[in-house]
């Protein structure tokens, strides 16, 4: 069921959009909850807590789970941001459509570029990290060959489900969603209050972990912030269909809120859960339990959980890809209508029938598809993995040292519905400083968070990624020049620095 506030115009949001320079091509047919719906299946409370639940443990033990309250607060001063800038610019694309008006189409470019690379290649791990889980709801153990087939075939049912338009993407992610957030809430407050094996102090043990960080208790928690940043990314999907959304301006930044807030809550929830209520936390800390929620949900329900448990997960790893694909194709579309991407011309293609972006949708499944051969080799998809997330927070980075810089030169003065005025400088001043933060402590080359045994490049994957594709888009920003090829609207220009 859609929601439409009382007030909401489709011409409103037509005049809008063609304020800021687009004519409208895609088809509103989303509200308030389809919007949050996007950005709740993106970000996934159960692809999230599988993401850090084993990582986290074993360089910091069952205490990791304060890291992610930690993460999530971190979060919410971007999301301040985030509110701001989409009640404003209700465009599809934010990274690079923000930047462009904030500072300029050079270091636009740059943090699309950047944004797109990292949207990209997510769309690769969690279609990689979703076969596996095919193979056990039918009891078989897959070859690296089966996972990358089974992997390529997830890629095209998601892309396809996004090709048929906004309504029938809705659909399929409202039945994912539904299923995952009433089995998180049901599992978790269940393992809480009716299957907690272990005492409550088991939450501040490190069982020995600090030794890994030479005996420092701090370094190993900074440690699992790092990790525990991975879980709470992919909440700018509800600004990539901020041009599919009745009402943008006021739904947009709403649904931003309730997806992260939402998904935050359900993972904090769930990861003590597990901690308290698996049976040995001790042997996840060893390397003898590799997959700690399963454990704690199998040992807690009985055997008889498994086969349903598996079904909930790949029907969150399902949704999670759909809505990341279809993510991924509307910023492609929406940086190609400025003919500042290769191939923009198709890139930027409309179905004139589903009225969605087509183009996108074919480019990211033959990205994804490709970057699945990466799968062949898993210490190759782990560095996928690793640069992935330290690039989205590149990305958020750029986005409020863009906001910042022009809020403090005057050029930028919130003007949409939500306008937080002298808290808004500070909460972006905060945003900048976590972010910077989070980016450096992701990206630092840590031989903990590679598998034992991991070559040199993997430790050193986030660094060397992001040096890669700054480097392959400074080479095309060389070669064809794409800042020329942007022009704002005089319209947009003038009020922008009114």
């Amino acid at each position: 069921m859609e929601i439409q506030a009382a007030g909401g115009n489709p011409d409103e949001d037509a005049a809008r959009l063609r304020e800021l320079g687009y004519e409208p091509q895609l088809k509103r047919g989303l509200g308030v909850l389809g919007n949050i719906t996007m950005g709740f299946a993106t970000i996934s409370p159960v692809v999230g807590l599988y993401a850090v639940a084993l990582v986290g443990t074993t360089i910091a033990g069952p205490r990791w789970v304060w890291a992610l309250p930690v993460c999530l607060v971190g979060q919410c001063l971007l999301l301040a941001l985030y509110a701001e800038l989409s009640s404003q610019f209700p465009i599809s694309g934010g990274a690079y459509q923000w930047t462009r008006r904030l500072v300029g189409p050079s270091y636009a470019w740059f943090t699309g570029w950047i944004s797109l690379c990292s949207s990209l290649l997510a769309n690769t791990t969690i279609a990689y990290l979703a076969a596996p889980w095919a193979f056990t709801l039918v009891g078989l153990t897959p070859t690296p060959n089966q996972l990358v087939a089974a992997a390529a075939v997830f890629v095209v049912v998601c892309s396809l489900t996004n090709m048929l338009g906004v309504d029938v993407l809705r659909r399929a992610l409202a039945m994912g969603v539904v299923a995952e957030a009433v089995a998180s809430v049901l599992v978790g407050v269940a393992l809480l209050l009716v299957f907690r094996t272990q005492p409550w102090s088991v939450l501040t043990e490190g069982f020995g972990t600090e030794g890994l960080f030479g005996g420092s208790g701090l370094a190993a928690f900074v440690a699992a912030v790092a990790v525990g940043g991975w879980a709470f990314i992919g909440f700018d999907a509800c600004v990539s269909t901020a041009e599919e959304t009745r009402n943008a301006t006021r739904h947009v930044p709403r649904a931003i809120w309730i997806a992260l807030l939402s998904v935050g809550l359900l993972v904090i929830l769930n990861a003590f859960a597990v901690v308290l209520s698996h049976p040995d936390p001790a042997s996840v800390v060893a390397g003898a339990d590799a997959d700690p929620v399963t454990t704690a949900v199998v040992a807690s329900f009985g055997d008889w959980s498994a086969k349903p448990f598996v079904v909930v997960v790949l029907l969150a790893f399902l949704a999670c890809g759909m809505a990341a694909q279809g993510s991924t194709a509307r910023a492609l579309y929406s940086v190609a209508r400025d003919d500042v991407l290769p191939l923009s011309k198709f890139l930027r293609t409309v179905s004139q029938r589903s009225q969605a972006p087509v183009g996108g949708a074919v480019a990211v499944t033959a990205v994804a598809c490709a970057g699945l051969l990466l799968a062949l080799n898993s210490a190759a998809m782990g560095s996928l993995i690793t640069f992935g997330t330290s690039a989205f927070y590149l990305t958020f980075l750029l986005v409020a040292l863009a906001a910042l810089a022009a809020r403090l030169r005057g050029t930028w003065v919130p003007a949409g519905r939500v306008q937080l005025g002298r808290l808004g400088t500070a909460l972006n001043f905060g945003a900048v400083l976590w972010l910077a933060f989070e980016f450096v402590n992701i990206t630092w080359p840590r031989a903990l968070l590679a598998p034992v045994g991991a070559p040199w490049y993997q430790v050193w994957a986030a660094p060397l990624g992001t040096a890669l594709i700054v480097l392959i888009g400074l080479g095309y920003f060389a070669a064809a020049k794409p800042r020329d090829r942007v022009v704002l609207s005089s319209s947009f220009a003038d009020r922008s620095a009114s």
